[in-house]
């Protein structure tokens, strides 16, 4: 009896391919070809699953968006049963910091999907993710629920702050993959701001 192919199991491991080789050459060095060979298979295989670079490109980013999610889940797990607003603000934020192999690769490729879409048309003719600003939404919703229990300032506009942390985080992953910072330092600032955000119950907030 024939074995059964599991396209979605294939699919993934195409896609981890092409994680793996951008992460070592650049997303713009990538062909088909090399995904291919790194994943052990035929281009003819590879053009079967994906029938254009576009298609692969845009898979790959699902791939690694779901690959963050399960990093995010990690720290949350470990963070114990009821983490809470601000733990879980900071999981997310952390997890797209630059500090470890699998972290650098996630933002150097996230990094570079976004700017290629800029120009490259097919690519950008597509959604980048299903909901870009599905991020900015989740830390929102979380600095309101800490404020409406009184963890958190009750007089900052919660989508501003999400914004910011978000920014800043993607400007700090950035300088650390480029040494302009250590990853302890950069961490150290995001959790400064934490801190002027989130209150404990009987302290007031760090206005500054």
């Amino acid at each position: 009896m024939p074995k059964r192919v599991d396209h979605e199991e294939r699919r993934a491991q195409i896609a981890e391919a092409l994680i793996q080789v951008a992460g070592r050459r650049g997303l713009h060095a990538v062909g088909m070809r090399d995904v291919a060979a790194e994943a052990g298979v035929s281009l003819r295989l590879v053009q079967y699953y994906f029938e254009t670079k576009e298609k692969l490109l845009f898979y790959g980013l699902r791939h690694l968006t779901d690959r963050f999610t399960a990093r995010v889940g990690a720290r949350l797990a470990a963070a114990g049963p009821d983490p809470g607003p601000r733990a879980t603000v900071e999981a997310l934020l952390l997890a797209s910091l630059p500090t470890d192999e699998e972290s650098r690769t996630f933002h150097l490729l996230y990094s570079s999907y976004a700017i290629l879409s800029v120009t490259d048309e097919a690519l950008a003719a597509q959604p980048f993710i299903d909901n870009p600003d599905a991020a900015e939404h989740a830390l929102t919703g979380l600095i309101e629920q800490a404020q409406s229990s009184g963890l958190a300032d009750p007089g900052a506009d919660a989508r501003t702050e999400a914004i910011s942390l978000l920014a800043m985080a993607a400007t700090m992953g950035t300088s650390i993959l480029v040494g302009q910072r250590s990853p302890e330092s950069a961490i150290a600032v995001l959790r400064h701001h934490l801190d002027r955000i989130f209150t404990t119950p009987g302290t007031a907030p760090n206005r500054e």
